[in-house]
């Protein structure tokens, strides 16, 4: 189907049948039931070989002779255009192996066993919506300290300066997996100390004066939102357990006979599981959620989808819908309001720390203590739970110290 001249035409590409069209140079067209594919034949070390230029129409007449003359340039300086092709492909995976967005992504799914549920989240929330945008798509050898602390910069220009320091720190996480798997040089986070704003480190957020603590007691009562929210409140003022761990929790965690909730490692900060000892009214508030949101999956479930559970800005959004700013509450202010008043109460601080699944800062007494305090911590959250009844009610409640029994 070529013309006199042995080159092909539109109009005989058009019209050509199933087989081989010459355009000359080694260049064809090769038409098949699925479509029209230019080609070239070509020869190095005397070794035939075939070069795919691309298909038509996609790729025109006119471009297929271009790339032709492209590849046979190449063969008369020594060359090899499907060597060369085969280099080039492999060198644009490699980079895009190599990007930072590559690079954290495969960084964050190695922490999943080292972190709990709730801070794998964070943490992936954090590449995606704060420092994606800005280097995902960077090869991770070429980011310099100034590039970084641009991107940091625009989380720092909110006000967010914790965060923009948190980002620093993950970003220092993956450029040093980086190093350790070759595919950089250095960590520029390290250069940027003391570039960004310092943090003012404030108290959370915590209402801790009795009467106090009882308006907002009455104010969760009263809360008009959904059924499991007002449930995950008055749960989370009871057992003052992480946000993220009760947002987390799935109904086959629990014992409701026995009145233990056994919260899996992977899902506590620590990465030791915990045992929450359930007070009466914490029973009583989840066997009505059961009837809900039971017998299977998450306690607290997505609005959209039972897969996932809730927002971890649900219970901060509710406290403010009822009034309470980010200044004078906050999900996490629970757990500071039983400390301080449980401490008050004269509860031996080893069972508080120990509810509180904090981790003992001394090694060597940590290395030790495999003290569960399990009695007295059965007393001490039925005790919690009595007293915000009172408070609650609206009576004078005394602190009064507690006695081991």
């Amino acid at each position: 189907m070529a013309s006199e001249t042995g080159k092909l035409t539109a109009l005989a590409i058009k019209s050509a049948g199933q087989g081989e069209h010459s355009d000359g140079g080694g260049m064809f067209l090769k038409v098949t039931e699925t479509g029209r594919y230019w080609r070239l034949k070509y020869r190095v070390g005397g070794k035939e070989k075939l070069l795919a230029l691309g298909v038509y129409p996609e790729v025109s007449l006119a471009e297929a002779r271009k790339r032709r003359d492209e590849a046979r340039r190449v063969i008369r300086e020594g060359g090899d255009p499907s060597a060369d092709r085969r280099s080039r492909k492999a060198a644009t995976l490699e980079a895009g192996a190599n990007t930072f967005q590559a690079v954290g992504d495969e960084w964050l799914a190695k922490q999943l066993p080292k972190m709990s549920v709730a801070t794998h989240e964070k943490a992936s929330k954090m590449l995606q919506t704060m420092l994606y945008p800005g280097l995902g798509k960077r090869p991770i050898a070429d980011i310099d300290a100034p590039e970084l602390l641009a991107v940091l910069r625009k989380i720092e220009d909110r006000g967010a300066h914790d965060t923009a320091h948190r980002a620093k720190q993950r970003c220092g996480q993956i450029f040093r997996y980086a190093i350790a798997t070759g595919r950089a040089k250095r960590d520029p986070s390290a250069d940027l100390r003391g570039a960004l704003a310092p943090v003012i480190t404030t108290p959370r957020a915590a209402i801790t004066d009795p009467l106090k603590v009882g308006e907002l007691l009455r104010s969760i009562d009263g809360y008009s939102g959904s059924f499991p929210v007002r449930c995950a409140l008055r749960l989370t003022s009871m057992l003052f357990v992480r946000p993220g761990e009760l947002r987390h929790a799935e109904w086959h965690e629990f014992d409701l006979d026995q009145g233990l909730w056994r919260i899996p490692a992977e899902k506590m900060k620590m990465r030791d599981e915990h045992l929450v000892l359930l007070c009466a009214q914490a029973i009583e508030i989840l066997r009505e959620l059961y009837r809900l949101t039971g017998p299977s999956g998450y306690l607290f479930p997505s609005v959209r989808t039972a897969r996932r559970p809730m927002s971890e800005n649900t219970i901060n959004a509710a406290l403010r819908s009822m009034g309470y700013d980010q200044v004078t509450m906050t999900g996490h202010g629970f757990r500071a309001m039983a400390s301080t008043r449980l401490n008050e109460m004269g509860w031996a601080p080893d069972v508080i720390e120990r509810q509180l699944a904090h981790a003992e800062r001394n090694k060597v007494r940590a290395a030790y203590n495999r003290a569960q305090h399990l009695a007295e911590r059965q007393k001490m959250m039925q005790t919690w739970a009595d007293y915000l009844d009172g408070l609650k009610a609206g009576g004078t409640v005394v602190a009064f110290k507690s006695k081991a029994g």
